[in-house]
């Protein structure tokens, strides 16, 4: 991409007094420009330190937009406001991966896809019979959708486009059914099978929660909730989970070991497990009366405000708004749940005191999504799993987008070594 008049950066390094020129793109200099910038004939060139890579732009992507100063997320250039509102998961998946929003005939035709690759192998319910009783729904999800590959053998292909994006459509298909299994197996009931006469939200919530019943008739005004909790959740730039599947898929990994490495990052509590940490916050405070001193003791550095603050949004989360309406219509679903109060007042006090507002401290996605996932009958270990489902969907359309990048090279950091050196043994 041509640089435009103007737009360079000029450099000068008063170790030697030499002057250098670099372009500027985008708002971004190429790191391996700075490598010309040398203090001597063996220095290697000049790096940048950036731990966690808070300032590093790893790739070009068309996926997602994202402004956190204005409080907007787009997918494709579409405001989530509206695909919230008028699409469902699956169409929302589509336009992700494919860069447009499906027609009617091939939104059916990925929709028929995907309800087709629902079922898993049979030796996939053995696999996940080997874990123990109370394993952890996300580390038997992490593992199946690994062990996964180990039953497609092109899932490595890389150049054959129908082979691609069978993988996607199958994989899209079996995470919740994984998922589902994953809870079952943690609640000592046995496994059920996709029913692929419902839809994929009600679908999940049939291998969640159906039991003796011949069939099972998801309340609609949750099958809606879930459905744009997942449109929410779908994807979000070049977040932790992202860039753990960019890095391992850099390595022509198939798209299950990739995928795999995504859910291994949002397995972490700083990740995946932040409405997790809402709930537990919620519980403690038990009542609306206790709302003013818990707010108090938050000023004063003895509690932490879980569910407040981005480290990308500095505005009002634009997803925090849909999720609580989503949540208004789970709970007049299932009836009042009893945190749904505390954090309505939390919230209200919170945007309401200079303290918080003045350092910018809005609801996230992650406040009201918990009181939905309890209010479900789910368990805690279940909400990350609830998270990792949706997301996979923008994990493959990242995957996706790298394959036809021509700068992907595999991922190769640098590092400021501080050890021993030259030492002999004894």
């Amino acid at each position: 991409m041509p640089t435009e008049p103007g737009q360079t950066l000029t450099v000068r390094d008063n170790r030697t007094g030499q002057t250098y020129e670099l372009e500027i793109q985008e708002g971004t200099i190429r790191a391996t420009d700075l490598r010309q910038i040398k203090a001597g004939a063996r220095d290697p060139g000049l790096m940048t330190y950036d731990p966690g890579l808070f300032n590093t732009a790893i790739t070009r992507s068309k996926v997602t937009y994202l402004d956190g100063e204005a409080g907007i997320l787009q997918y494709r250039g579409y405001p989530i406001e509206q695909l919230a509102e008028k699409c469902t998961y699956l169409e929302v998946a589509y336009l992700l991966i494919y860069g447009h929003l499906p027609s009617r005939d091939e939104l059916a035709g990925w929709v028929a896809d995907i309800t087709m690759h629902t079922f898993v192998h049979e030796n996939v319910k053995d696999f996940m019979q080997g874990f123990r009783y109370d394993a952890q729904p996300m580390a038997m999800l992490l593992a199946s959708v690994g062990g996964l590959s180990t039953f497609y053998p092109d899932a490595g292909n890389r150049q054959d486009p129908d082979v691609v994006n069978l993988h996607i459509r199958r994989m899209i298909a079996k995470v919740p059914t994984l998922a589902a299994f994953a809870y079952r197996h943690n609640a000592g009931q046995p496994y059920t099978n996709p029913d692929n006469e419902l839809n994929y939200a009600g679908n999940f919530l049939s291998m969640l929660f159906k039991m003796s019943e011949l069939r099972y008739q998801p309340d609609p005004r949750i099958e809606r909730a879930l459905e744009t909790l997942f449109i929410l959740h779908a994807d979000h730039e070049q977040n932790c989970s992202t860039t753990a599947l960019r890095v391992v898929a850099s390595s022509h990994a198939d798209p299950y070991a990739a995928v795999a490495a995504g859910i291994a990052a949002l397995y972490g509590p700083l990740h995946g497990g932040a409405n997790e940490a809402v709930l537990r916050m919620l519980m403690r405070i038990g009542s609306t009366g206790n709302v003013p001193a818990f707010s108090e003791s938050v000023k004063a550095g003895h509690e932490r405000l879980m569910g407040f603050g981005h480290r990308v949004y500095k505005n009002y989360d634009p997803r925090a708004r849909l999720i609580k309406k989503a949540a208004d219509e789970v709970i007049a679903a299932r009836g009042p749940h009893p945190l749904l109060n505390v954090a309505t007042e939390l919230e209200k006090r919170a945007l309401e005191d200079d303290y918080f507002v003045s350092r910018r401290l809005y609801p996230n996605v992650d406040f009201y999504s918990g009181l939905i996932y309890q209010a479900l009958g789910l368990p805690l270990v279940m909400f990350p799993v609830l998270f990792a489902i949706p997301r996979t969907s923008g994990w493959l359309a990242q995957w996706y987008e790298m394959l036809s990048d021509p700068e992907q090279k595999i991922v190769r950091p640098l590092q400021i070594y501080e050890g021993d050196r030259d030492l002999t043994y004894p």
